[in-house]
């Protein structure tokens, strides 16, 4: 089970639904070293729980998450000045900067790239405003829905910052270079519609059936499917978003086809749609994966 002691989150889980709500109302939920923390802590139970079949991220109050937390004042950026990373110095060679070194990786980015590894279909209910790692985070989850009020902001270049949490990979992806271009560059606020429109929300909402319909989002993941088969087609669109010929996806493509097609959960989705009754799928994501996965820890394609 998740840690029960969870200060900036809460997690609880209902038919088989997962829901972390950022839990800082009082601050807007702003982003912290214990919230990405306590996110990764979660998400991890999640891919270890089978009983968990999808994840809804969501916020506590009005906001869903104003960014960065500003109470470092004119260090919050800074990592070398801030107190709650007294162990994560950058070394020097030569007297520059080891840029290459682990502790210059942005928490944000690591948040995304859990999401993005993530075993189970996430849901993202922006319930308010979400601005800097408060959507840039949310960008791998495979489906973001918004409360009709909510804005987004890219707010960076207004910061003195550059976009982080793996933004300028997903973002141009998600909602095209264009308006990735435009968002990033002015900074400015985001409309809910506008946000819609390109694509970087799926449907909006009144906020007090946000959850509701998140919820029932979620339901069309798990009724008659297969959490083994969801896995690795949730890894299998996402990682070929970056494949440079249709051939890579090929051979993943029939990899999977050739393994799953000799597994139990084939024979029972194949039997059940025969008898005409709904499907019990044995494999589970805990234990199941196939062999070949995860690909692209392969050398080839690494």
């Amino acid at each position: 089970m998740p840690k029960n002691h969870y200060q900036t989150i809460t997690f609880n889980i209902k038919n088989h639904v997962g829901t972390m709500t950022l839990n800082r109302p009082d601050k807007l939920n702003a982003f912290n070293a214990r919230m990405f923390n306590e996110m990764m802590d979660a998400l991890n139970h999640v891919d270890e729980n089978d009983d968990i079949r999808a994840l809804i991220i969501t916020g506590a109050g009005k906001a869903f998450c104003a960014g960065a937390d500003l109470s470092a004042g004119e260090n919050t950026f800074n990592y070398d000045k801030r107190a709650d990373r007294p162990d994560k110095k950058v070394p020097q060679k030569n007297g520059q900067y080891d840029l290459s070194h682990e502790n210059t990786r942005d928490a944000g980015g690591r948040l995304s790239l859990r999401i993005f590894s993530c075993l189970k279909p996430v849901i993202a209910a922006i319930n308010g405003d979400a601005v800097g790692v408060g959507i840039t985070a949310m960008l791998p989850a495979d489906i973001r829905i918004a409360a009709k009020q909510a804005r987004f902001g890219f707010v960076f270049t207004r910061r003195g910052v550059v976009p982080e949490a793996c933004s300028s990979w997903f973002l141009p992806r998600i909602a095209g270079i264009q308006n990735a271009l435009e968002w990033m560059l002015s900074g400015r606020l985001i409309p809910a519609e506008e946000a819609k429109q390109a694509g970087l929300v799926r449907s909006l909402h009144e906020p007090n059936q946000l959850l509701d319909d998140a919820n029932e989002l979620a339901r069309t993941f798990m009724e008659k499917t297969a959490p083994v088969s969801i896995a690795l087609t949730r890894q299998m669109l996402w990682r070929a978003l970056g494949d440079s010929h249709p051939m890579e996806a090929h051979k993943i493509d029939s990899r999977g086809i050739y393994i799953r097609g000799k597994s139990k959960d084939a024979k029972e989705g194949i039997l059940s749609f025969l008898e005409k009754r709904n499907p019990n799928f044995p494999n589970k994501v805990s234990a199941d994966m196939p062999d070949f996965f995860p690909w692209w820890k392969e050398p080839n394609y690494e």
